[in-house]
């Protein structure tokens, strides 16, 4: 699918600023909106929305079809009478100065908040509004059910390994279920209402980004964390033993990112009875993401060709072995309940000829990444000059260093070659060169990381693949956006034909 010659800026909502620890769906989401309409940028990029299972990271979520409650944002909240101004505007323990999203502190603040609001509402909501929280439980039933049951028991059992939990819950017996249902239904409700909320605030600020010519661009992870709602709902469709335990597990071999690889841990999929059910699971988790926004990258689409499986006892991913993906069965059938599928594909690391090859049969533009492109004089796939316009062109992604970063340890490493001649030719606004590389580039589409707009070293990095803690956390400083930034970009991206 070709895509309109435009750009947009990659930042993730956790990222906005806030005074809760967190950036929401609030305000800073609605300015960031405004920030990218005047600096003439048509697309917002974020990362996965799901709820965090492992160290903050929107990779390894509870759930592909939930949110993360801590998203949802209090101001509306109390604009609905759910909450009073002086709970949601009381939060001394949380510095909004910051550089660093506080995770703890601002589910220690928000969770209470939100169950207060779920308290109130079954107090006083009225007729109407009951309707419509029971009709978008209907409608979500498909996932929502199993994820309202997820989180209530892992809060119940303070265990988020269902493994562990009691026997007649790992083997989802219906009589187990509907005792459980019946002894946490307060906690299952409530768990139905917090993605009842997120869902309400998420469609208001897209409708907004819309009516102003902005697409949301979200991001797909192609597995899903072994502790979360769709493995255990679905505990046929992944490689699990006779306990639940994964018995084969997800990762890439050694590439630029890591020496080792990288071992992620996510359960490997049963790709032959995905294929028995004419991949009935992925074409709802399409349509759920389709839902949320206009443009989605499916991360790691190599292993739709073919996947590198470690045996779930391996401590690195170095001795793991490629097999035979699905192909292009996957999203074939879910075109054909869906229609075209405005899908771009992550196709960095390891690629081979087969996975272009399954990617342009597809129609999906890959990605090109300018970080990758000046190692060396005969590699230039990943260079701006070269770029083809099915593409689509960053300066660097969240596993990237800052461009900036980047360019600082070129400077110090005398046996790299000087191939950046052509792109900087001065020492003033060298980040704004290599934007400037990117928004020329042939690309249909150009993202640029908020880091890199502003400039910013390898302190505003997001993510270090194999780092296990510490990642996630950078936050966006109050008034960084300013009207001259934007102007700025603006000039460029006009100048660039978007």
């Amino acid at each position: 699918m070709r895509f309109p010659r435009r750009s947009g800026i990659l930042c993730h909502i956790t990222s906005l600023p806030s005074q809760y620890g967190i950036g929401d769906l609030g305000p800073s989401a609605f300015s960031f909106v405004d920030f990218l309409q005047s600096a003439g940028q048509r697309i917002w990029q974020i990362l996965p929305l799901g709820p965090p299972a492992h160290e903050n990271s929107p990779y390894s979520c509870y759930s592909a079809f939930a949110a993360n409650p801590l998203l949802i944002s209090l101001q509306p909240l109390v604009e609905q009478g759910l909450l009073s101004s002086s709970q949601a505007f009381a939060a001394p323990s949380l510095d909004a100065g910051t550089t660093q999203v506080d995770f703890s502190g601002a589910a220690k603040f928000k969770l209470p908040l939100l169950e207060t609001a779920f308290d109130n509402f079954n107090q006083h909501a009225d007729t109407t509004q009951r309707s419509e929280v029971e009709s978008y439980c209907r409608s979500n039933a498909l996932w929502l059910d199993d994820f309202g049951r997820f989180e209530a028991f892992i809060q119940h059992f303070r265990e988020s390994d269902w493994t562990k939990w009691p026997d007649e819950l790992v083997k989802r017996t219906t009589a187990g279920l509907a005792a459980w249902d019946q002894k946490l239904a307060k906690q299952i409700q409530f768990s139905k209402f917090k993605q009842f909320l997120f869902d309400r605030q998420w469609n208001g600020l897209k409708s907004y980004a819309n009516s102003l010519g902005i697409d949301m661009y979200g991001d797909m992870p192609i597995f899903v964390a072994h502790q979360s709602a769709d493995v255990w709902a679905n505990q046929d469709l992944f490689c699990l033993d006779e306990l639940g335990q994964p018995t084969w597990v997800a990762g890439v071999p050694p590439d630029y990112f890591s020496e080792t690889g990288q071992l992620w841990g996510n359960p490997q999929y049963r790709w032959d009875v995905l294929e028995n059910q004419d991949y009935r699971w992925w074409t709802q988790r399409f349509a759920r993401a389709l839902k949320q926004f206009d443009l989605l990258r499916v991360d790691h689409f190599r292993g739709f060709e073919s996947y590198w499986e470690i045996p779930a006892s391996a401590e690195t991913a170095v001795h793991g072995t490629w097999k035979e993906g699905p192909g292009a069965k996957v999203f074939n059938s879910a075109a054909k309940r869906l229609g075209p599928l405005p899908l771009i594909a992550e196709d960095l690391g390891l690629i081979t000829d087969e996975v272009n090859h399954l990617r342009e049969a597809l129609g999906f533009p890959g990605m090109r990444v300018l970080q990758f492109g000046f190692d060396r004089l005969e590699d230039d796939l990943h260079r701006p000059s070269t770029y083809i316009p099915e593409s689509v062109a960053y300066t660097g992604t969240h596993d990237n260093d800052t461009v900036m970063g980047w360019y600082k340890k070129r400077t110090k490493d005398p046996s790299q070659h000087d191939l950046l001649s052509d792109v900087i030719t001065s020492d003033v606004d060298v980040h704004l060169q290599l934007i400037n590389a990117v928004l020329k580039s042939a690309s249909d589409t150009a993202v640029v990381p908020v880091q890199d707009l502003l400039g910013l070293g390898n302190q505003a990095r997001m993510n270090m693949p194999g780092l296990a803690k510490g990642n996630w956390g950078w936050k966006l400083a109050e008034r960084a956006l300013t009207p001259a930034l934007a102007q700025t970009i603006k000039t460029m991206t006009v100048a660039a034909g978007r």
